[in-house]
């Protein structure tokens, strides 16, 4: 994954014409960071590539999409998840977006306890949740909602939001992105 999220970096930054520093710049990660995971060499948190996708205004998964093929098989074990929360919050992106297809679907798993706090998506996007198992919190426009396992919510992505894992067992949960 990190060799994939370095190629599409490195495409965007350059069809936009941004230099390192400008990207610096637009995003507010360090151009030593952004070096270092252009190379591949380094392990972005999910936080990092949202300042990095906002600052170059495309979607998230444009950073993280895979090349295209007719057909796609996908084994979650084969995918390098991104980390949040000290690796307690494992994301899969499993069909990241791209241009012919405005959404995005990925794997979550958050240990007992975990967080994670999302960057504001781009403007106008809504993520559609479904919990599949455990117990889960969710803080959008300083709205709370719990949900429990299948049971679903749609929200504006398009704010700062948190997912928490309230409870003692793994959360196990499927997202959406849709983009406008």
């Amino acid at each position: 994954m990190n060799l994939i999220v370095a190629k599409n970096i490195k495409r965007l930054r350059e069809k936009q014409k941004l230099s390192m520093e400008a990207l610096s710049k637009l995003s507010g990660v360090s151009k030593s960071m952004l070096a270092q995971i252009e190379r591949g060499d380094g392990n972005p948190t999910i936080s990092t590539l949202w300042k990095i996708s906002n600052g170059m205004k495309v979607p998230f998964d444009a950073l993280t999409i895979r090349p295209k093929t007719p057909y796609e098989i996908i084994k979650t074990a084969d995918i390098e998840p991104l980390l949040e929360d000290s690796g307690r919050v494992k994301n899969y992106p499993l069909f990241p977006d791209d241009a012919d297809r405005k959404f995005a679907v990925y794997y979550l798993k958050l240990e007992p306890y975990s967080c994670w706090e999302s960057e504001a998506h781009l403007k106008g996007t809504t993520e559609f949740i479904t919990v599949f198992h455990g117990d889960l919190e969710i803080c959008a426009d300083s709205h709370k909602f719990t949900l429990t396992e299948d049971e679903s919510i749609r929200f504006p992505g398009d704010t700062a939001h948190s997912y928490r894992n309230t409870g003692n067992d793994t959360v196990v949960l499927y997202m959406i992105l849709f983009y406008p």
